[in-house]
């Protein structure tokens, strides 16, 4: 991982705040097979009280490889508005095969009439801690937030990435163990408690089809008189069908049931590489060096994209921020976009060796 200092920064609040023995042991008996029945995405709609249409929620989960080490990639996003002002949600995450967080990326964004309200907060585990950074952009103000504790208090930290895909894995199961108490961070960077437990069976209907819906009660405990809560209810495969937030006008729901050809025809056509028609007229062994040459450099590419998921859902997320901006100078916001990404990895010594005038 990333080469981070610790100086000067102040370990957030966790005094009586830990996960339950139970959740601990749920995380460090994962099943491998059981992950990789949770890969696949989740495309779903945002909605009204009155059913008014007004953005989409995706999740999906890869396998992935960060720092030489196996993990999963998973990858959330959310666009919309909210009483006419666009707003949004990206979570990138890289977790291991036990949901223990590696690093992950929240930004969240609020255009207003009159200003823009930005977030930012990036975890990363760094030689046996848990770093955070959040920055928080409102306007022309911008406010820095960094935290650390170390690991042995992070038993059974469960992240904004790491959540949605613990809830996979109950829904897979049509079970919620009992006392499933682990720990998450607030705004703040304090630690609170973080609960799952089932809501049952129910049945909905999807296109004239009754289905059952399998249903799991997520609650941030922010303090005993505060607590958030979110009702989603998942397909027996693990697609979520449906999420509310207690007290919130807006739910997100699936409109139309993934089907097998669907996966299928989406899984050949990513990884499909179309041919190229040549037609020279020159000689044939070097035409056939060439073509040889052609398909190596197309097979080394596919395996790096494969290697790196991550690079889809990046220039995906640069992509949709940039045309809901429409900045003038493209340059610059490309630059200001990805400088965050940047401030994690240390300059090498070929690098800073380079006159940077030139």
């Amino acid at each position: 991982m990333e080469n981070y200092s610790l100086d000067g920064l102040e370990g957030p609040r966790h005094e009586h705040v830990s996960a339950s023995h139970e959740a601990v042991a749920f995380m460090d008996n994962i099943d491998p097979k059981e992950l990789q029945r949770c890969v696949f995405t989740d495309n779903l709609v945002s909605l009204s009280e009155s059913g008014r249409d007004l953005g989409k929620f995706s999740v999906s989960v890869e396998f992935a490889c960060r720092a030489q080490q196996p993990c999963m990639l998973v990858h959330a996003q959310s666009q919309g508005a909210i009483e006419d002002s666009l707003c949004g949600t990206t979570v990138t995450a890289y977790v291991t095969c036990d949901l223990e967080v590696l690093e992950e990326d929240y930004y969240e964004y609020m255009k207003l009439e009159d200003r823009s309200l930005e977030k930012r907060c990036h975890v990363a585990q760094c030689d046996g801690n848990i770093l955070i950074t959040k920055v928080t952009t409102e306007g022309q103000e911008v406010t820095e937030q960094n935290a650390a504790f170390p690991l042995s208090v992070a038993r059974g930290l469960i992240t904004e990435g790491s959540h949605l895909l613990l809830m996979r894995l109950f829904a897979l199961k049509g079970k919620v163990p009992e006392n499933m108490t682990f720990i998450s961070i607030d705004q703040n960077l304090h630690i609170i408690s973080a609960t799952f437990e089932q809501l049952g069976v129910e049945k909905e209907e999807f296109d004239g089809e009754c289905m059952e819906v399998f249903g799991i009660k997520r609650t941030l405990l922010f303090s005993e008189d505060d607590p958030q809560t979110w009702h989603c209810y998942f397909l027996p495969d693990g697609h979520m069908v449906s999420r509310v937030q207690l007290g919130s006008p807006v739910a997100v729901k699936i409109l139309q049931l993934p089907s097998y050809q669907e996966k299928v025809f989406i899984c050949l056509k990513v990884v499909e590489i179309p041919k190229m028609s040549l037609s020279w007229e020159e000689d044939m062994q070097m035409r056939s060096k060439f073509l040889d040459r052609k398909e190596e450099q197309k097979a080394d590419h596919a395996s790096y994209l494969r290697r790196h998921p991550e690079i889809r859902a990046l220039i995906s997320d640069f992509l949709q921020f940039l045309l809901l901006r429409k900045p003038d100078d493209v340059f610059q916001f490309a630059r200001e976009y990805f400088l965050p990404f940047t401030c994690h990895h240390p300059q090498s010594e070929s690098t800073q060796a380079v006159d940077p005038s030139i």
